[in-house]
């Protein structure tokens, strides 16, 4: 539960993918594309000694190129290649604003907002952060790559409980079509799920019809394409 007592940060935790995981990734793109160009330079090379073999202009091109022009230029492309995966990642990846009042989910260049005083406790589940509401409902599930000791400080410095997994994860149920004791309605709901799933349907659309059960009292978790349910009285 939310205990005001406990607040020891007042400025926010922004969680996020750092900077120096930028810098790393770029520089191993770097290196790649320079052994890449050293690779090409000698297959060419190969190629061009071999009058039978295919692809005799395209080595003859590549050999006739200077060096260290060639590999400099590949190197330079693996790494803009590395700051492209980088910062897809980031914009794919989970990035958390905590503060001591709301905690500010952001994806894909959409944020939205929690209260804090509706979160009652928080945990990562399988690289999922998730957060429950007093009633037992989640109010978030969202995939994470973020750090679980970063992730669980900010929380726990802010004043939110955090917990070091699921306690409720032995009530989930696996979801077959027709399942018994569900309220009525979360069979459909559970289908369309099921074939958003499949389809690998956007992340808006599967989040919709998570809330949807939410508020039909069924918390809802996703292993690969399975999905797995509780009543949101399994934690009272």
């Amino acid at each position: 539960m939310k205990d005001e007592q406990n607040k020891t940060l007042s400025a926010p935790s922004v969680l996020k993918q750092s900077t120096q995981e930028l810098v790393l990734v770029s520089a191993a793109f770097l290196v790649l594309g320079a052994g890449l160009g050293w690779l090409i330079k000698i297959a060419a090379k190969w190629l061009v000694g071999l009058p039978w073999a295919p692809m005799q202009g395209p080595a003859k091109l590549v050999t006739s190129l200077p060096e260290p022009g060639l590999t400099i230029g590949i190197a330079a492309l693996g790494g803009l290649i590395g700051v492209a995966l980088v910062v897809y990642g980031r914009f794919e990846e989970l990035s958390l604003e905590v503060t001591g009042d709301s905690v500010t989910l952001t994806r894909k260049g959409k944020s939205w907002q929690i209260t804090g005083r509706d979160v009652a406790q928080s945990f990562l589940d399988d690289k999922q952060f998730v957060l429950v509401a007093h009633d037992g409902t989640e109010l978030a599930r969202e995939k994470t790559d973020l750090d679980a000791k970063r992730v669980g400080a900010a929380m726990s410095g802010h004043g939110y409980t955090w917990l070091e997994r699921d306690p409720y994860k032995e009530s989930f149920r696996r979801w077959v079509s027709g399942m018994a004791g569900l309220p009525e309605g979360a069979n459909a709901l559970l289908a369309a799920r099921s074939v958003a799933l499949e389809k690998g349907s956007d992340e808006e659309q599967l989040r919709e019809l998570r809330a949807e059960l939410g508020r039909m009292g069924v918390v809802v978790r996703d292993d690969k394409k399975r999905q797995y349910w509780r009543s949101s009285k399994a934690a009272s």
